[in-house]
């Protein structure tokens, strides 16, 4: 274990946001998004045994066993916190472990935008951050849920697989709850977790129809729910919600996500000209005109709907890269990289705004 407590140190020490260990090649990490191969001793197959007899922890053991990959939070006293996936590849275990910084950095140390505090404070309704795996969802998360337990008085659930960041509590009751530690699984602990009297649940991950139907009961009901989910633009996130469900019932939801909605914040990590990276954010709020369009089936135009949204408090990721670039956060050549629409992108650096969303929604 000494072995392996060097390597962490060494990642955190060394600002690296993942660690990657296999059975006979290098450890690398990955440091500003680059995979980097680090000095250490070659993993062998008796040693990766070892430290996982000794790092799995008992409730997960059983499933290793079974599906020969689990996902788990591993704590390295006096270096860190590290969600932590075993999995095997080629007939032998590896390691895929990200460290989770224990403070939770607050919004202005993400660069997240001021209406994200203001979504975080809403009465009720589903509030999802979306994004591509390492965008920083579960972060954001996060720092929504800091927010508000710094500045008022919630009861707070989680359910999360595994635990990232820890909370203190603060003004709010927080109860964070792991999956196949605490409950059984994200749809167990949905369906026992009204009767915990929360104001906010918080979902690691909406994962299908039977996690989504519960939120939505929960919003209906006058709960705030926030939860991830894997899509690269705001829009495309309802189209992966219908598609949970099956096509006869797919009409009801979409009704039903009209009325419970909040907003939903798509988020792409870009690198900045400090050589860090920042988050470009693309927001979609339930206005009446967007939940006009969720009544009517119209979701081809919700894309439309926000970039004309901005004194909504709504943007495209266009228009966050552009703002980004204005800022002097990161260069033109990074923003053309990760835009959506990169002719578009090119115009507006150049001055000219198609004014495209009012065309399409008139």
């Amino acid at each position: 274990m000494e072995l392996l407590r060097g390597i962490l140190k060494a990642a955190v020490e060394g600002g690296a946001s993942d660690i990657h260990i296999k059975v006979g090649t290098p450890v690398v990490f990955r440091i500003n998004r680059q995979l980097v191969a680090i000095e250490a001793p070659m993993p062998t197959e008796q040693w990766m045994n070892s430290i996982l007899e000794k790092m799995v922890p008992p409730h997960a053991r059983k499933r290793i066993e079974e599906d020969r990959e689990v996902d788990f939070s591993y704590f390295e006293p006096g270096v860190g916190r590290f969600r932590t996936n075993v999995f095997q590849q080629r007939g032998t275990f590896a390691l895929a472990m990200r460290y989770v910084k224990t403070q939770v950095p607050s919004f202005e140390e993400l660069g997240l935008l001021p209406v994200l505090k203001q979504i975080a404070l809403s009465p009720r309704g589903i509030v999802l951050v979306a994004g591509t795996t390492g965008s920083g969802k579960s972060t954001t998360l996060a720092a929504m849920l800091e927010h508000i337990n710094a500045n008022f008085k919630k009861h707070i659930v989680t359910l999360e697989d595994p635990i990232e960041f820890v909370f203190e509590d603060n003004q709010s009751v927080i109860e964070q709850r792991e999956i196949g530690l605490d409950t059984q699984s994200f749809q167990h602990g949905l369906k026992h977790v009204l009767r915990q009297d929360p104001d906010i649940i918080m979902v690691g991950e909406m994962r299908d129809a039977i996690s989504f139907s519960a939120a939505i009961q929960a919003a209906d009901t006058g709960h705030l729910v926030l939860s991830t989910l894997h899509t690269q633009n705001a829009s495309q996130s309802i189209g992966r919600i219908l598609d949970f469900f099956r096509p006869e019932e797919r009409e009801q939801v979409r009704r039903q996500l009209a009325g419970t909605l909040k907003a939903v914040i798509c988020q792409r990590m870009v690198q900045t000209v400090s050589g860090g990276v920042t988050p470009s954010l693309e927001i979609l709020i339930n206005t009446p005109t967007v939940r006009k369009m969720l009544e009517e089936n119209r979701i081809e135009k919700l894309s439309a709907a926000i970039e004309t949204g901005v004194d909504d408090g709504m943007q495209n990721f266009n228009q966050a890269l552009y703002n980004l670039v204005k800022e002097r956060k990161i260069t033109e050549k990074e923003a053309m990289a990760k835009a959506s629409n990169p002719q578009a992108l090119e115009m507006m650096f150049k001055g000219i705004f198609l004014d495209e969303g009012r065309r399409i929604l008139s």
